[in-house]
């Protein structure tokens, strides 16, 4: 079994995306201000030994192979996101078919044998996928912590109206990055 001290996954929820639709455009701008957020989660969970799982549609390619899923998805507008944000040999890759990064995949297999009870949900879009999760993740009993500033909507109020139920009805910690980090780093 795979023991962290503090029992944390961080989650980053499809950011290997095209954007190739009405209106991608916006939410690669959106995405693309939350990467150093994310970014910096990332080194923080990997310096203290906390799995980071990068959970992606599939695009029709059914296929777990990150390579596979970022030469499809790389193009003008989703480079500049998926060069700064692509998972590591180390870092963990599932495909979901729906919005939950927990349906229809084995993420709350992977999580118990690594025994983690408290995640960290970042990534897109913050108003359906990570939405989405974080409702499951709640419903299966893990502490949640979505970073304001690690999430992101095609519009900011849909952003917004997310991490305030997400905060009120899921129970989630929204603080930022920075201030997490730092609570972290003290405890």
């Amino acid at each position: 079994m795979h023991n962290t001290a503090s029992n944390t996954a961080l989650l980053i929820i499809d950011v290997i995306n095209d954007f190739d639709f009405v209106p991608g455009d916006k939410l690669a701008e959106n995405t693309l201000a939350i990467c150093p957020s994310i970014v910096k989660l990332k080194k923080h969970c990997k310096q203290h030994g906390m799995p980071v799982i990068y959970v992606n549609d599939h695009y029709d390619i059914w296929k777990a192979d990150i390579e596979t899923i970022i030469d499809y998805a790389e193009n003008e507008r989703s480079a500049p996101i998926i060069q700064q944000l692509k998972p590591d040999g180390d870092e963990y890759f599932l495909i979901k078919p729906k919005h939950s990064a927990f349906y229809g995949t084995a993420l709350n297999t992977l999580l118990h044998q690594l025994e983690v009870n408290k995640l960290i949900i970042t990534g897109v879009a913050g108003n359906i996928c990570v939405f989405f999760t974080a409702n499951d993740a709640y419903m299966r009993e893990f502490t949640i912590h979505v970073p304001e500033d690690a999430i992101a909507s095609e519009y900011d109020k849909d952003t917004k109206y997310a991490l305030e139920m997400m905060k009120n009805v899921l129970r989630a910690d929204t603080t930022k990055t920075d201030d997490w980090i730092a609570k972290q780093l003290k405890a």
